[in-house]
Parts: C-alpha cells; sequence; structure tokens
C-alpha cells in the first residue's frame, strides 16, 4: 500500500517551481500526478498515448477536448481518451489537478 496527501504532494511540487506537473506513483497500469498551472497560463501539453482522468482540485478553467469545451473547477471530474487532442485555457484561477493515466504515462 502506499498513501498520499493532498497538502504534502502540492508543498514537493511547490520546491520545484519550474515543473508543471509532478508525477508521484507509477505502475505498469497507471501513473498519478498533480498538474498545475497558474491564472492566465499556456497549457503546454500534448496528446498522451494513455486515457486520461481529471479530478479538479482547485481554480477555474475551460477544459477543451477534440474541440468542445467543458467549463471546470474544484470538485469537476473529465475523462479524456487516448490520443485526443486537449488542453486548458481560460485559466481564471490556479488550477490545480489531480491526474490519472492508465496505462502508466510514458516519461
Amino acid at each position: 500500500m502506499q498513501a498520499f496527501e493532498v497538502e504534502t504532494l502540492l508543498q514537493q511540487q511547490r520546491a520545484k517551481a519550474s515543473d508543471l506537473y509532478m508525477e508521484f506513483l507509477r505502475r505498469p497500469s497507471m501513473s498519478m500526478g498533480i498538474y498545475t498551472l497558474p491564472a492566465g497560463a499556456h497549457d503546454p501539453q500534448e496528446p498522451h498515448e494513455q486515457d486520461e482522468v481529471y479530478y479538479v482540485l482547485a481554480g477555474r478553467a475551460t477544459l477543451e477536448v477534440q474541440g468542445e469545451e467543458q467549463p471546470v473547477q474544484s470538485g469537476s471530474i473529465v475523462y479524456v481518451p487516448a490520443y485526443a487532442v486537449h488542453r486548458f485555457h481560460s485559466i481564471e484561477e490556479e488550477l490545480t489537478v489531480l491526474v490519472f493515466f492508465a496505462p502508466a504515462e510514458t516519461p
């Protein structure tokens, strides 16, 4: 078993100020990380080879997936299929997202 506290993960990510994404769990079947984008930021991500689930911990933005837009905020959960073009935009408040990849994200 492994257990994590969100606040501890956020402190670790803040210590690596240049990293938008910090992976904290990797297994062959899945990986998990914390993704943080400041208000007004550009989301640089590209499509992934894995299915992905976002759970928004804090903030407000819009997630565009294959041209379809979905407003997100604290408590939002969004599934993004593998290879789908997607990114967050119109980030109104710093966005903090718990990210699940299945299988594990390719580094």
